[in-house]
């Protein structure tokens, strides 16, 4: 009893460790690490030595899968893109039974203690999260070391022997990995302690080699059951992981049932004869092998994926613009903490553009007086509506949960571009309602009034497009070109209304047209100064001693 405690409890502390510095890495640098990821070209090669780096850092080929799935449904990546990062997260995941092998054991404590005391007396956010990664190192081997004690134990336990012992049959074995592995989500995991186990010569290495292919299959589990929750494409990308392993299972399988012992020896050597390092080596071994052979074929293995989850009329004939429902967030789409700010972003920019087109569609049936047109607006307004909530409810939320430190920093931002779409929204809703009454009262405009209006309109548009441009592709180009126009907006507006005083003056348009005008062109006014601040928005939360103004919007 008192092994299976110590195993037990070392394995909880292992299981711990290796959490807690994957999720301190990712919350301490996930922006950045994101930015590599989002970078990646259509070179698989480059995709998968950028999924290898990443997997290698925060010690989860499930995060780095899980990441790399909400690109694709946010459309910065495609699904052949993701294929090149998946793959090479299968290499990076055997970081950590290579830093096991190294027996580091003795200088847990000494680690642990470094990093609480960086954690208690450090106050920066980023550097207590590099402390936590400390710690999470500390624990990670606290916990081996702990393993390591109670299988020293167990070598003399004569039943354990016999049962290890009689693991023979290469595909039980293959089996006995992929369910071990299944049901603690790591590879990782699996592997060092297999690798203890053959330190305390528990188990032989011949069999050890069928467990270790049956890890890569187990460890498909998590991306499986996370894709299940998900869209099309993260099923499909969970297919991707898994269909890679099985074939690589396959491939190095009849290897080593051919020539097993070549293949120990070559490996042995590399190891120096230590049974642990042996274990480690082949993991990394068979995963660069399997990548080497399977990554020409990365086509083919997604084409697969179509095959197995063909596309549907709903996944290319949904109509967002009619439907409430969300595109990049929600319960269709894998949540990724590191990803969270990402797709939100990829919503609120869908959201905006949606607002625009409301504000278009409204301007037009204030023209044409279309009351289909006009039916619309409101409609589409309902849409926005839905969308404000939506969206506002999923940054209460992410704000709720272990986001990057940068990303932080932008949810309060976002609160606001919430609203400021939202409001846009709403204006063109007023257009809509200054249409119906021209229809009731049987105001008209005159030629010169539409003109100005559609040369308004036109600035604003603009405006709008570029503030939505700097906001969701994080681009500066236009941002002097936003301030300038916004200026020439308020002067634009000032003009008009004084040309619309004139002519009632001179009695060229009636009053009730006049007023419509007016509100018309006060409105347009603060569309531009809620573009404005959308385009301000996250520089400000970026620079916070910025000089750069944030227009104050009457509501």
């Amino acid at each position: 009893m008192n092994i299976v405690l110590g195993l037990a409890g070392g394995l909880g502390l292992f299981l711990y460790g290796m959490r807690l510095m994957g999720d301190s890495i990712e919350r301490a640098a996930g922006t950045n690490l994101r930015n590599i990821l989002e970078s990646i070209t259509r070179n698989p090669v480059q995709g998968m030595l950028t999924g290898l780096v990443f997997t290698a850092l925060i010690q989860s080929s499930s995060a780095c899968t899980v990441m790399v799935v909400s690109f694709v449904n946010s459309g910065l990546m495609t699904l052949y893109q993701a294929a090149g990062p998946i793959l090479g997260a299968n290499i990076g995941t055997t970081v950590t039974s290579q830093l096991v092998s190294f027996n580091l054991s003795e200088a847990a404590p000494i680690i642990l203690m470094i990093g609480v005391l960086c954690s208690m007396f450090i106050k920066n956010a980023r550097a207590r999260k590099i402390a936590d990664v400390v710690i999470g190192f500390g624990v990670l081997f606290l916990g081996l070391s702990q393993m390591s004690g109670a299988m020293r134990s167990m070598k003399d336990v004569q039943a354990v022997r016999d049962i290890l012992g009689s693991l023979t049959n290469p595909v039980l074995a293959v089996l006995v990995g992929a369910g071990l592995t299944a049901i603690i989500q790591s590879s990782s995991v699996t592997v060092s302690i297999l690798l203890l186990m053959a330190n305390q010569d528990l188990i032989g290495l011949p069999i050890s080699m069928y467990i270790i292919l049956g890890c890569n299959i187990g460890a498909c589990m998590s991306a499986l059951l996370a894709g299940l929750a998900g869209s099309r494409d993260a099923k499909r990308a969970s297919l991707i992981h898994l269909y890679f392993n099985i074939i690589g299972t396959i491939i190095v399988f009849i290897i080593l049932t051919v020539a097993m012992n070549p293949v120990l020896n070559l490996i042995g050597t590399v190891s120096a004869g230590n049974p642990g390092r042996t274990i480690a080596n082949a993991h990394t071994i068979f995963k660069i092998f399997q990548v080497a052979v399977l990554l020409p074929f990365t086509k083919q293995i997604v084409d697969l994926t179509y095959l197995t989850v063909p596309r549907s009329k709903d996944e290319d004939g949904v109509d967002f613009h009619s439907q409430y429902q969300l595109q990049y967030i929600g319960a269709k789409v894998i949540f990724s903490p590191a990803t969270a700010v990402v797709d939100a972003t990829k919503e609120l920019e869908r959201m905006a553009n949606l607002a625009a087109e409301n504000l278009n569609r409204a301007m037009n049936a204030l023209i044409t007086l279309d009351e289909d047109e006009i039916n619309k607006v409101y409609e589409m307004e309902k849409n926005i509506d839905f969308l404000n909530h939506a969206i506002t409810n999923y940054l209460v939320k992410i704000n709720q949960t272990n986001l990057p430190v940068d990303d932080l920093k932008q949810i309060g931002a976002l609160f606001h571009v919430v609203n400021d779409i939202e409001r846009i929204g709403d204006h063109a809703e007023n257009v809509a309602d200054m249409a119906k009454e021209r229809i009731e009262k049987g105001s008209k405009f005159s030629k010169v009034a539409e003109k100005e209006l559609g040369e308004f309109l036109d600035m604003v548009n603009q405006i709008v497009a570029w503030s939505i441009e700097i906001f969701a592709k994080d681009n500066d180009e236009h941002m002097l070109d936003v301030i300038r126009l916004e200026d020439e907006i308020d002067d634009m507006e000032r003009d008009l209304q004084n040309r619309h005083v004139k002519r009632l003056e001179a009695n060229i348009c009636t009053p009730e047209s006049g007023m419509i005008y007016s509100d018309i062109l006060s409105g347009l006014e603060r569309v531009a100064d809620h573009a404005t601040n959308i385009a301000f928005a996250i520089r400000e939360t970026e620079n916070e001693d910025t000089t750069a103004r944030q227009v104050s919007v009457k509501i």
